[in-house]
């Protein structure tokens, strides 16, 4: 089995639309720029047409030639060459551009389109397609297609254009050049034909092979940290080779393909023009038509070579743009997921109750990540959530927020709420991206209509306002990609900065603090403290300092709670928890050591699941 084969196995590509729907969703984007595409048309019609003048006038001086008609009499013609050259590429400029405008436009609408629907994405079902494959269509498919808009599209229509009236011509000289003109269509037909069966299965192939190549070094260069910690360069050194190769194995085949192609379109071209000429000299011998008109008819049909050859050869262009567009119009038909109830605003927000029921979960049938579990989070509560790695913590975190569904089982939100859809839950994890773009734009994210005074509150919350003051332009200085460079602490602190202006009455923290370093983690532990105050909050913890100075404390393992209760009384009941307490305070210092404060909260009940 191929690469390809257990990509596609073992993930769910996101969904790539029909030929018809495609050619359906292209005249929705057109439709409402009929005007500026019936105009484009009949600029073009008219430049082709201007142009075809060229080959009668052609003739007209072999025939004043072979009359021995004095020089003076090719003047006129001479002339009218001269006219014919420059309307026709004033005409072609202007109606080239209005195509490529056209084309600019619809590709702009449809990228607009792609954009809003991919960032709507529930993010479970990219998960599960992985990154590569919507990195690969946000990238190399609008790509294609974009350059497909640019250069193909305008040439086709040209190209289609002075075909479909160069015949038409050689019919208005005499019916008979036209019949043996068509002698090479259905060779070109056949080409065609052949050509597309071949290629469409193959491109569409190619940007499948292109999608696990990009997820491969995105999930490598992601884990090069553990990839070298365990010693698995060669694996994925590997993996990527083989992706690689088939990517460029499907490339080869596209080439040989292509060379094929133009071998039998030389064939077709052979075959016509030798008919033209032989009919050119019976007609010339039978006084049916002069000598001009027969080279006419022979420049006509000479002129079609690249004409044809460029609208076939355009099909290599067409057929992967093709592909590429109809992954993109499947992605801009996934129906939108119901929109996340509007956050309440400060003064009418309370936290609310989390309840989850009987939770069970898996991403792979048989192989269960959570089994039963049952928790309830108190309105205002803090929940403090530990346990090994795999033991189900991120999985529950995330079903609480609503990313995944439960396989079975029930997640319930329920407290004061305007909302009829639920509470409204925000998720800070460690992978925070920082857009680029001034930093003030990059927390309005979380609140579009916050005044600068409301993003120094925020920041000043989570105790960043001081160095954001100190950064070259305060609030305005660009960041992100290009722009000034900000911590990891600092990345964190915006984060919290965007919880606390969204303001949710429910905040899940999935290891929000984890890519602090050791001097700047309580820190940066004080200011998730400071954003989730008042809230309902889920901590997943990476540091057990938060789960000490929690309300609660509940340890999984194995998918399951296993514990639950405050910090002193798990440390007294000697088990999961005190084990866990107890290797992870024999490393630190005193000073890294928290103080216990007082609770009024009591023990939670756990079931022996």
């Amino acid at each position: 089995m191929s690469d390809n084969e257990l990509t596609a196995g073992s993930r769910e590509l996101l969904p790539t639309a029909t030929t018809a729907r495609t050619r359906a969703a292209v005249r929705e984007l057109v439709r409402p720029h009929r005007p500026l595409a019936i105009g484009a048309f009949a600029v073009l019609v008219a430049a082709t047409a201007v142009g075809l003048l060229v080959q009668p006038l052609l003739g007209r001086m072999v025939d004043l030639v072979a009359e021995h008609r004095p020089p003076d009499d090719l003047t006129l013609p001479a002339v009218l060459l001269i006219l014919v050259a420059v309307a026709q590429g004033a005409a072609t400029a202007l109606g080239l551009s209005l195509v490529s405008r056209l084309g600019e436009t619809v590709l702009a609408q449809l990228r607009e389109r792609f954009v809003e629907r991919a960032l709507r994405l529930p993010l479970e079902q990219v998960e599960k397609a992985g990154s590569g494959d919507l990195n690969a269509r946000v990238t190399r498919d609008v790509s294609v297609v974009g350059e497909a808009v640019r250069g193909a599209l305008p040439e086709l229509a040209r190209s289609l254009l002075a075909i479909v009236l160069t015949f038409a011509a050689l019919a208005v000289l005499d019916w008979r050049f036209l019949l043996a003109a068509l002698l090479a269509v259905p060779i070109q037909a056949g080409t065609a034909r052949w050509y597309v069966r071949n290629a469409v299965p193959l491109y569409a192939e190619q940007r499948i092979a292109t999608g696990a190549q990009q997820q491969q070094l995105l999930d490598t260069i992601a884990g090069a940290g553990t990839v070298r910690a365990f010693g698995l360069e060669e694996s994925h050194t590997g993996s990527v080779t083989r992706r690689s190769s088939a990517a460029v194995a499907l490339t080869m085949r596209g080439v040989r393909l292509v060379l094929d192609f133009y071998n039998r379109l030389h064939i077709a071209e052979y075959t016509g023009l030798t008919a033209v000429l032989v009919t050119g000299f019976l007609l010339v011998r039978a006084d049916s038509v002069s000598i001009g008109t027969a080279t006419a008819a022979a420049l006509y049909f000479h002129s079609l070579f690249g004409p044809v050859n460029q609208a076939l050869a355009l099909l290599d262009d067409a057929q992967s743009a093709t592909a590429a567009l109809a992954r993109l119009v499947g992605v801009t038909d996934i129906p939108a997921a119901e929109s996340a109830p509007p956050a309440p605003t400060a003064q009418h927000r309370e936290a609310g109750t989390v309840t989850v029921t009987g939770v069970h979960h898996e991403y792979v049938s048989g192989r269960p990540v959570l089994r039963d579990v049952h928790l309830t989070l108190a309105a205002g509560e803090r929940v403090a959530l530990v346990g090994s790695s795999g033991a189900g913590k991120t999985t529950l975190a995330k079903l609480i927020a609503g990313v995944h569904e439960p396989t079975s089982g029930t997640v319930r939100l329920t407290g004061a709420s305007t909302s009829p859809g639920g509470l409204p839950v925000a998720l800070v994890t460690q992978e925070t991206h920082v857009f680029a773009g001034p930093l003030a734009d990059d927390l309005r994210l979380a609140r579009a209509d916050a005044t600068d005074e409301a993003l120094r509150a925020a920041l000043t919350e989570v105790a960043a306002l001081d160095w954001v003051s100190a950064l070259p332009e305060g609030l305005a200085t660009v960041v992100g990609e290009g722009g000034h460079r900000l911590t990891a602490a600092q990345v964190q602190q915006l984060a919290l900065a965007r919880l606390v202006l969204a303001d949710p009455p429910v905040a899940v923290l999935d290891e929000a603090t984890a890519e602090a370093g050791s001097s700047g983690a309580r820190l940066l532990e004080k200011a998730a403290d400071r954003a989730i105050e008042g809230r309902t909050a889920l901590v997943v913890a990476h540091r057990l300092t938060q789960a000490a100075d929690a309300d609660r404390i509940v340890v999984m393992d194995g998918g399951r709670i296993v514990e639950s209760g405050t910090h002193d009384e798990l440390c007294a009941a000697a088990g999961t928890y005190a084990l866990l307490w107890q290797a992870w305070s024999g490393t630190r210092s005193p000073a890294e050591k928290p103080p216990t404060r007082p609770r009024t909260d009591t023990t939670t009940t756990v079931k022996d699941h």
